[in-house]
This record gives structure tokens, sequence and C-alpha cells, in this order.
């Protein structure tokens, strides 16, 4: 039992690419992404670390190719972990030759800052070559310097006109397999450029709020910019950028889509803020509940709320739900109807049950 949106979102219509086994852009899910922070060098810890985050629930992930070192590393990285690799160029066109060549399957480069079209076209054969696309990543705070004078400062039309020159290098290759990103730290302008920028290229868009800070801030800074644009269609795959830990960029992410019904992953919980009604410590159970069921990775809907106030409207509209009751004696709901009473200190153990159970119907049928 899914909760019927208020609205569909219409996504833009836009070229399809493939990040290895991963399509970016048309009607593909909109897929989440984040980066490593151990030294790709590290090819033990950097195998550990993209497998963590692919287990939170990540399509794509990237590292950092600042050397030679690291390009060499890929070559036995992509053979440990179960998503395509993104190879972060810094500006040395060697970098992308190599990365392309030792298995990353996107190359994430700024090709006005790489130098010369013959550099450029080595990159792009080597990615033809190799099965590798590119992301033309546009920050503002990085512009090319004669745009900076252009326009005084970083704003939604420089970053545009950085993006359509940078497009423009790789179309005069004949080179189309690439997505865009125009990041900032400022939602406003990170919007506004996105929403520019759609309405005249139709290649696939990474979106992400750069640099947006720690947990909390950067959650919401994110929340904010990347809604805005996921509601108006704009965006194919994702990263939230935050100061903590990768997965948890992650799993922000995919909270993301799916409280804008634009992909379902996993266990979503609805659940009360708690108040002195709380015929349970919803809290507690809410955070012990998303442990446990984090491997989940079938859509099912749980709504455990700590009174009988709204429990029983919510349970009615997803596939399990608990109730709050007196004496300890709560109502457990399946697909909306009451199915047994559920003491509380069996709460955590029955929901469990219930959810693998749901989620392995869903599987089979």
């Amino acid at each position: 039992m899914s909760i019927r949106p208020f609205r569909d979102i219409k996504r833009r219509k836009t070229r399809v690419i493939n990040v290895g086994d991963v399509k970016v852009g048309g009607d593909n899910p909109i897929s989440v992404q984040s980066m490593t922070n151990t030294l790709t060098t590290d090819i033990k810890a950097t195998i550990n670390q993209i497998n963590e985050i692919a287990k939170a629930g990540a399509d794509i992930v990237r590292v950092s190719c600042p050397d030679k070192e690291s390009t060499m590393a890929l070559k036995e990285i992509t053979k440990h972990v179960p998503v395509p690799i993104i190879a972060d160029i810094h500006f040395h066109y060697k970098r992308a030759v190599e990365a392309a060549e030792n298995g990353a399957k996107c190359l994430r480069i700024n090709p006005g800052n790489i130098g010369d079209k013959v550099k450029i076209h080595e990159i792009l054969n080597a990615a033809k070559n190799n099965n590798c696309s590119v992301r033309i990543g546009v920050n503002a705070g990085s512009l090319e310097k004669d745009i900076l004078e252009k326009f005084k400062e970083p704003c939604p039309e420089a970053l545009v006109e950085s993006a359509i020159r940078n497009i423009k290098i790789l179309e005069d290759q004949d080179f189309f397999n690439f997505k865009v990103s125009v990041k900032s730290s400022d939602v406003f302008l990170s919007i506004a450029a996105y929403r520019q920028l759609s309405k005249v290229i139709d290649y696939p868009l990474h979106i992400g709020i750069t640099e947006a800070g720690s947990f909390v801030s950067g959650s919401i800074k994110s929340s904010i910019g990347l809604g805005s644009l996921l509601m108006d269609g704009i965006g194919d795959t994702i990263r939230v950028s935050l100061s903590d830990d990768p997965t948890e960029e992650i799993k922000i992410g995919n909270e993301i889509l799916k409280s804008l019904n634009l992909r379902n992953r996993g266990v979503r919980i609805i659940s009360c803020p708690s108040c002195a009604r709380q015929a349970f410590k919803v809290i507690d159970t809410v955070k012990i509940l998303e442990e446990k069921l984090s491997h989940i990775k079938t859509p099912v809907t749980l709504s455990i709320i700590g009174c009988v106030v709204n429990g029983p409207g919510e349970a009615a509209m997803t596939d399990i739900g608990i109730t709050g009751g007196g004496k300890g004696n709560n109502m457990l709901y399946l697909s909306g109807v009451q199915s047994e009473k559920v003491l509380t200190e069996d709460i955590i153990k029955k929901v469990v049950l219930e959810v693998e159970k749901k989620a392995s119907e869903f599987e089979n049928n």
C-alpha cells in the first residue's frame, strides 16, 4: 500500500547517458551519489568506503584522482566494488586519460581548465574507447577569469555561460555522452542557474548544493535546493554535499527523493514527533527501527504513531502501522486493517518481522 501523492512531478525530458550500468536521464530513476574521503592511493580503505556507501543506497560513487598513483589505483578498486566509479580530475588531462583506461565510468572535468584542444581530444578519445561518460562540472568558486570579469561576480548567468562554453568544447569534438552541473554553495544561486540552464540544453543534469556544510545545516540547505529543483522536474542524478560521513549523504539524498515520490527505496517511516499522549517511546522506537530495517531495499511504508488521535488514519495509508494504546496494548495494522494487539516490549521485534515479511511478498509478486 502506497500513499497517493498530492501531485505527480513531471520530469524534464533529457538525453540518456550511461555511467557504467547506471542510466542517467530520460525516464530512468534519479540516481544518488556521494564521494569518498579516503586517499584513493589507499586501495583497501577506498574499497571499504565505497562498499559502505553502496550499502547505504548509492548508485554511483566519485573518487578523487589528483595524481598518477590515484588513477593507477582505480584498476584494482573497480574490481571490488558494486557501483560505477567517477574519477574527479583536478586539472591535468593525463589523469583523465589514465582514469578512463583504468576502469572509471565517468570523468568529472571542467574542459575549459584542461588547456588546448589536443589535450581535450585525448581525453574524449580515451572516454570513447573505454565506454566512459563525462560530467562537465561548473562551480561558482572556480569560474573562468574572463567570465568573472564580464559578470563581476558569480551569478546564474555566469554559471550558465560557463556551462554552455564547456558544452560546445565537447560538441565540437563530436562527444555527447555527458551530463552537466552548475553548483554553488548559495541555494538561490544554484536554483536559478539550474533553472536557466535547463531551458537551453537537453543534457542530463547532476544537481547539488556544493559545500553545503555540516550534517544539520547541509541537509537543510540541500533539501531546500534539491527539493525546489526536483519539484520543477529538474535533476537526473543528485549529490548531497555534507561535512560528514559519505553514507549520511546517501541517506539524505534518498530521503529527499522518497519525500517527493520520485524514487521509492527501502522503508518509508511515518512517525509522530512524540508528545505526552504517547503510549510508548516513539523517538527511541523509530531510531531502533531505522537501524534494524536499513537492510531492506524494497519499498515498504510503515507508520509509528504513539496514540490513537492520528494513528488509525496514518495506519490506513501504510503497509504496516503501530498505534499506541492504553496499558501497553498497542494495535498493529496490516494493509490498513487492525490485525492484533502488541505489547510495548514486543513492538520492535513484531514490526521488523512484519516488514521483512511484507518486503518478501512484494519481491515475489
